[in-house]
């Protein structure tokens, strides 16, 4: 199996896990969203430990602790991935994941207007009028349906915010979600005391719960660490395509597991989107820089 192939069974698995997020949140019945996510933080943080520790990659920890200016970025993106997994935990939970997968294929053109707005990038015409259309897509139900798709909204929001603040820390994936974690963990562990003391903890109710609990650190490092191996043998114009399997999995997810009801008012909404994400393709792949001979 050549390095190409190897990548591409990598970033297919990793997209497949997280796509399949919703069927791993929904078996945590009665468990409210954030005490699942302040398990995630805690367990993720463990496992993230022996996963470095294994991998030889504390240098980079420790230079990332000692950079107070950069911390102060990597607590930026800590706060925004943690309002992110728990506003996805919730998604589940409520039976919202149309809305969550939504959000998702929304993300990509909010990246792009984040990256004209606060980094001053040149956007093309093609990609203008793709992040127009997504905005087109938000007023439809906006309009149509009288309430404001919040929770699409939130983790476009908050996932293409983390994006921005990532770019601007250099760690790499691993390392920087372990630091990440590392920076909730004290608030992670002071609510978990508090449940307990409070008697509000689900953690002892049963074997499988405390269980499902502890895996999800494992089930967020996995697909990170696959996710990884694709970017490093893969184009990101490959990678990027591959992300479109998350939020298309949770899209049928959500119809044909929780039977989530799917009107023509939000049917209308997601073709818009996705009409902006096959435009905003298009445009990126059509107009990507000719590389020459010899330098691929």
């Amino acid at each position: 199996m050549n390095e190409t192939t190897r990548g591409v069974c990598y970033g297919l698995s990793a997209y497949t896990i997280w796509g399949c997020f919703p069927l791993f949140f929904a078996l945590f019945e009665g468990v409210p969203a954030f005490e699942i996510l302040v398990h995630r933080i805690i367990w993720s943080c463990v496992f993230l430990a022996l996963v470095i520790t294994g991998l030889r990659r504390w240098p980079a920890v420790r230079a990332a602790l000692g950079n107070p200016r950069q911390l102060w970025r990597v607590l930026g993106c800590a706060l925004l991935i943690a309002a992110n997994w728990g506003i996805y935990i919730y998604s589940v939970e409520t039976r919202h994941v149309l809305q969550a997968s939504l959000g998702y294929f929304l993300t990509p053109l909010v990246n792009v207007a984040l990256g004209m707005l606060v980094l001053r990038e040149r956007m093309g015409p093609w990609q203008m009028a793709a992040v127009m259309l997504a905005g087109i897509g938000i007023l439809i139900q906006l309009v149509m349906l009288g309430e404001l798709p919040w929770i699409t909204l939130a983790l476009a929001i908050s996932f293409g915010t983390y994006g921005l603040l990532r770019k601007q820390v250099v760690l790499d994936g691993l390392s920087g979600l372990f630091v990440e974690t590392l920076l909730l963990l004290p608030v992670g562990l002071m609510t978990f005391g508090w449940l307990r003391h409070a008697e509000l903890s689900h953690f002892g109710d049963s074997v499988s719960i405390g269980a499902l609990l502890m895996a999800s650190g494992i089930v967020t490092a996995i697909p990170l660490l696959l996710f990884a191996g694709a970017a490093r043998r893969l184009r990101l114009a490959t990678v990027g395509f591959l992300m479109y399997i998350n939020p298309t999995l949770q899209f049928f997810i959500a119809l044909l597991v929780f039977g989530e009801p799917l009107s023509q008012v939000q049917l209308v909404s997601f073709v818009v989107i996705w009409v902006a994400l096959a435009l905003y393709t298009w445009s990126s792949w059509h107009y990507r820089p000719r590389v020459p001979a010899g330098q691929n």
